[in-house]
């Protein structure tokens, strides 16, 4: 099991750049990170780095990109306008994964349907997710990329039960999407442990580590916020039912990526955050996995 690190957890550190997380991630052992989109494109924005630039620093050293975080709100789309819009940038994402090569797209549901006035039910939420899905395999077939699908555990998110994101995966049925399993988001909306366990571990194609406060399932605080480093005084996620449930069922991944978003952490140095970041993870894999097994 190797061990990655989400910029979720640093990217409002003080003076934190994309290049210094890869310095850093490097130093402090960590195999792979997740580069999350509003700092790489702030980045880029701001002239601090290039696509290219970042692409040429993996191919020369150890750390490795994981995944491309994330392609925001691609279902319920209104319009054929708007459905091209996510398709574009998918394919802009394709290739900048191209550059970097990353081999995951982690893909976000929308979350807008109060404020657009829409009531989809869940039906007709699945069989959106499932033609517009469909729409992206056919554009990153061949391109070496998969899509991940995220289920958001919040009560304005389309699809916010690991249930819902598997039923879609499922009956999609295709290779190149799987699904993102986050601690958090499970546990947020009281997704159906039953499902996860007998879930079929070859179609979770990313694991995201975190701890987080003990509150009320769908309360309207219960948001990114109340994230903890796992094992943090108050952390009240089943983190030995999640390893145990994920290694019995084959979970396809081998990398256990830590994604904490936490104001209170991001009044830390970047080093400090990373350094942090990397003795928890550490210590999750050697609590809860085979040490014999660890990277």
């Amino acid at each position: 099991m190797k061990i990655g690190f989400d910029e979720g957890c640093n990217y409002r550190c003080n003076g934190h750049t994309v290049m210094r997380d890869l310095e850093l991630c490097e130093r402090y052992g960590f195999d792979t990170i997740n580069l999350q989109w509003m700092a790489l494109e702030r980045d880029i924005e701001r002239g601090i780095c290039t696509i290219e630039e970042i692409g040429d620093w993996f191919r020369n050293h150890r750390l490795k990109m994981l995944s491309y975080s994330c392609l925001l709100f691609f279902n319920m789309k209104q319009t054929e306008k708007e459905m091209a819009a996510v398709l574009e940038r998918l394919d802009r994402l394709v290739e900048w994964c191209g550059i970097l090569d990353c081999p995951y797209i982690n893909v976000v549901p929308s979350d807008d349907m109060r404020a657009r006035a829409l009531r989809p039910t869940r039906p007709e939420i699945r069989a959106d997710a499932i033609e517009m899905l469909g729409r992206m395999v056919e554009r990153i077939a061949g391109t070496g990329v998969k899509l991940s699908l995220e289920p958001n555990g919040f009560p304005d998110n389309t699809i916010n039960r690991f249930e819902d994101g598997y039923a879609i995966v499922q009956e999609l049925n295709s290779p190149l999407v799987g699904l993102t399993m986050d601690e958090y988001h499970f546990t947020a909306m009281g997704s159906d442990w039953s499902a996860l366990e007998q879930a079929d571990g070859e179609k979770i194609f990313l694991w995201h580590l975190d701890g987080a406060e003990d509150m009320p399932r769908g309360a309207y605080y219960n948001t990114d916020e109340v994230r903890l480093w796992p094992g943090e005084p108050g952390d009240a996620i089943d983190h030995r039912r999640f390893a145990d449930t994920l290694r019995r069922i084959g979970f396809a991944g081998d990398v256990c990526t830590l994604e904490v978003f936490r104001p209170d952490y991001y009044g830390l140095s970047q080093e400090e955050n990373i350094r942090r970041a990397a003795e928890v993870t550490r210590k999750h894999i050697g609590t809860y996995w085979d040490i014999s097994n660890v990277m």
